[in-house]
């Protein structure tokens, strides 16, 4: 018994001090978002990387990470935003240095909404009824003024739900951003992410496709899964990367990193509330957590 709470070598360095926290402190740790490096994001996260640090040119290059719902795009897109963070003292002086931009592409494509929440994600005033040509020039102003060097544009996908005008008119402004700030630019959304890209010839020159396809069986996922056993503060080790947890996770999940997630941290709660202290078939089952597809009968059920 003195291993189950004295030897906690089974966890990542930075997290075996926590396993001898209370219930209560390890419970909220379990909840608490974490990044878990696997080999896409790292790749998808050095090719940002790259373009980060590109010279300055008339023509940058661009990217497009493509993936499920659910399956890391904004994780990674997060954990490069922090990485790139400065703080607004550390130019001196009291104008922001933000040198990595996110802004979220609206659900209805409009060149207003998009660049009234580019200014709104850089903090910026926003007049009341400011016209396209405004905002557009008070958004390029900006966006020099806090240096920006990669703008990131998250739910890409969105562009196809506007009409055929309105698409084109997002797409134009694509690449007239690109042109006016000479800034690499990333995209980031689903499939139909790469579809509305693809339906105009110059973008799809521009933008360099990253794929986060769902994930299979094999050698990373099993990797994975021992990551993620490392990260969750319980006093037993938690056997989870093997052929057969694997076949679990996947059948219950769908695939995506997400919902793998969300399964193993309901089941690491279990495992600190029922005592069992490690992740296995038993902690799994009481894990409380739905799979993608019981969700969606239990809601078809509803519509009944």
């Amino acid at each position: 018994m003195n291993n189950l709470h004295s030897d906690f070598s089974h966890l990542a360095p930075a997290v075996e001090h926590v396993a001898a926290l209370s219930n209560e402190d390890r419970l909220r740790r379990i909840r608490s978002d974490r990044w878990i490096g696997y080999t896409r994001a790292r790749s998808a996260l050095q090719r940002m990387e790259d373009l980060f640090s590109w010279p300055n040119k008339q023509r940058m290059p661009n990217l497009l990470i493509i993936g499920p719902t659910n399956n890391g795009k904004s994780m990674i897109v997060e954990k490069f935003r922090r990485d790139h963070f400065v703080a607004p003292a550390a130019e001196g002086g009291d104008r922001e240095y933000i040198p990595v931009v996110v802004v979220q592409t609206p659900s209805e494509p409009s060149v207003a909404r998009f660049y009234s929440g580019l200014l709104a994600g850089i903090g910026a005033p926003i007049r009341r009824q400011a016209r396209v040509a405004e905002l557009e020039q008070l958004a390029l102003q900006l966006l020099k003024a806090v240096k920006a060097r990669i703008l990131i544009i998250d739910e890409l996908h969105n562009v196809l739900a506007g009409k055929t005008d309105a698409r084109r008119e997002f797409l134009n402004l694509l690449r007239f951003i690109g042109n006016e700030l000479r800034i690499p630019i990333v995209g980031v959304g689903t499939r139909d992410a790469y579809l509305a890209i693809r339906s105009d010839d110059q973008l799809e020159n521009r933008f360099e496709p990253v794929p986060l396809p769902a994930w299979e069986e094999g050698d990373e996922l099993l990797s994975l899964l021992a990551s993620f056993s490392t990260v969750f503060p319980l006093k037993r080790p938690s056997f989870i990367a093997t052929t057969e947890m694997s076949r679990h996770v996947l059948s219950r999940t769908e695939g995506t990193i997400g919902e793998i997630a969300k399964l193993l941290t309901a089941a690491a709660v279990a495992a600190v509330e029922s005592g069992e202290e490690a992740i296995n078939q038993r902690t799994l089952s009481l894990a409380e957590y739905q799979s993608p597809n019981e969700r969606r009968r239990a809601f078809e059920r509803m519509l009944l």
